[in-house]
């Protein structure tokens, strides 16, 4: 069989930082089947999102565009009705994209009514589900409180685990996410205490291997017509409950230890000192938490390895190595309490960097197989670089997509020109950090941007913060106000200028239509700056000077 990309696996972890992966560095947890991807491709070290929260995160991923010119700012910010996403991309090339797991997408329900579009419509699904034919959504956040539930939607999991014998309304949460309590009660997962008991479900129900089972059943039903498969597990994410035996695989001799500095607390920049006093990163601020939740978090991961092991195997007996490029990649990363932090939202590495590993199975790619590529990636770059596989330009829709084709990297020729900086963006209004701070909502936007060595975070109505990642790699001293490092900050703020006036809504007209476009008016009669008739060829007169009545 003739190698060459035919069908795409577009793996993504929800919440997975860099480091926790064993051919990234960690040194106690083995992470064999995403370890022999790497070995079959290229390991990309320097990987950054375009944003470190999911939803904004994701609809880089699925557009190809920074943040600002997709508009989803944020969890629950709708992505617009016309913005272009993957399927819209693959599927002129013939190319089907499903879905099995979580997008965090929020459908622009205004847009759609507006425009008369029918939700039940394919082309309403489309919309709604991020430009995916969702084989099977789940963003896998199926809590409820006392207003509802976060998802109205009843996920197709739940029903499975009940008609697997798990009782109850909403499994997902007590049996999935839950532990035996005392007094036959429920040890909820969202207590983190309750972090290393066993969840109740068994095993092989667990959510990742569910959704592992359901990306096998689409493949298996795809036949030969191309495909590609957005593969999204909501785990490691929060919240941390594994089942037997994962809960127990590590304990708190294998955490590594905490990455932070009374340095940082000194006086810290306004911002990051109110992310520091968060509900989640005062409670990560505490060795108690950690030494529960990480290796709870770990197990997960090794879970998700086990299951990669099972896919990949179906993936060999059916010869699919030969046509399927397999991406395997993260939404963003965990703080697990560096840098006084929990969760995400914040530019330090370990959660603005995601692990990004792309095996391209063509025979080109051969000589760049198991090696590591320290470029500067984007999440957007992955977009064109699945047109460039399958053999599309993406040049021909650079005034839509904003990343550029990693696959000169994939085969070993790196691009004559790169791209010199990384950015990021944030948008803080809907915390209460804005509010503690008397920021408007329109002005609580944060951008991160990063070259080789320094990266700079600007705070619009706030001095920036910098960190010099070669003196400092564990970014524990901010030189924002350093007068030492004045030509730097001004250098990246003049970068991260020009990379806001960027040409990024002009998403209609393409260079090439563009440069065929002119001129050609006044072939079609329109004659503006004419004084005589003989300023122009004769022929453009041929409508305009016949014989008058």
């Amino acid at each position: 069989m003739t190698r060459r990309t035919n069908n795409i696996l577009f793996i993504m972890c929800d919440q997975l930082r860099w480091d926790y992966l064993s051919c990234y560095g960690h040194p106690r947890l083995a992470t064999p089947h995403i370890d022999g991807l790497a070995a079959r491709g290229v390991r990309f070290t320097r990987a950054y999102v375009q944003s470190p929260v999911c939803g904004a995160s994701r609809m880089s991923f699925y557009t190809g565009r920074y943040v600002q010119s997709h508009g989803a700012a944020w969890n629950g910010y709708p992505l617009k009705v016309g913005e272009m996403t993957l399927g819209d991309y693959l599927r002129p090339l013939g190319v089907a994209a499903a879905l099995v797991g979580k997008t965090h997408m929020r459908a622009d329900h205004e847009g759609m009514e507006r425009l008369g579009v029918d939700p039940s419509s394919v082309i309403g699904v489309r919309l709604a589900e991020c430009g995916f034919d969702p084989y099977e959504r789940d963003d896998g956040l199926h809590g409820a409180g006392p207003d509802g539930r976060y998802d109205p939607r009843v996920p197709r999991y739940n029903r499975y685990l009940n008609d697997k014998g798990y009782s109850g309304e909403n499994p997902w949460h007590d049996w999935a996410n839950a532990a035996a309590g005392a007094g036959n009660k429920l040890a909820s997962g969202w207590a983190m205490r309750n972090a290393r008991k066993p969840a109740r479900v068994r095993e092989e129900d667990a959510e990742t291997p569910y959704m592992t089972g359901r990306a096998i059943d689409f493949i298996a039903e795809a036949c030969d017509r191309p495909w590609c498969l957005h593969l999204s597990f909501i785990k490691p994410h929060w919240p941390y409950m594994a089942p037997a035996p994962y809960h127990a695989m590590f304990g708190p001799d294998d955490c590594l230890p905490v990455v932070r500095s009374q340095e940082e607390r000194r006086e810290p920049h306004p911002i990051y000192r109110e992310f520091m006093h968060l509900p989640v990163g005062k409670a990560f601020a505490r060795e108690e938490v950690r030494t529960q939740v990480i290796p709870v978090y770990m197990g997960l991961i090794k879970q998700i390895d086990d299951q990669l092991g099972r896919l990949f195997r179906f993936l060999e007996e059916r010869s699919l190595f030969d046509t399927t490029m397999i991406v395997f990649t993260s939404d963003h990363g965990d703080y697990l309490g560096d840098h006084w932090m929990g969760d995400k939202d914040f530019f330090h590495e370990p959660s603005v960097k995601v692990p990004l590993i792309v095996y391209d199975p063509a025979a080109e790619a051969d000589g760049a197989r198991g090696t590591t590529c320290n470029a500067l990636v984007e999440a957007i770059d992955l977009l064109p670089t699945f047109l460039e596989a399958l053999g599309a330009d993406p040049a021909l829709q650079g005034h839509r997509l904003e990343g550029r084709s990693l696959l000169p990297f994939l085969r070993g020729t790196a691009p004559t020109q790169w791209r010199r900086f990384a950015i990021s963006e944030y948008d803080y209004g809907m915390l209460p950090v804005a509010d503690r701070l008397g920021v408007a909502p329109r002005d609580a936007r944060l951008f991160m941007i990063a070259d080789m060595r320094w990266k700079l975070i600007h705070a619009p109505g706030f001095r920036p913060l910098l960190y010099d990642l070669e003196t400092d790699p564990h970014e524990f001293r901010d030189l924002g106000m350093d007068p030492a490092c004045e030509e730097e900050r001004r250098r990246l703020l003049a970068a991260l200028h020009v990379w806001g006036l960027r040409l990024s809504q002009r998403t209609t007209m393409s260079e090439r239509q563009i440069r065929d476009r002119r001129g050609k008016s006044e072939r079609r009669g329109i004659l503006i700056g004419v004084w005589d008739e003989g300023d122009v060829p004769a022929e453009l007169w041929s409508q305009y000077l016949g014989e008058g009545q």
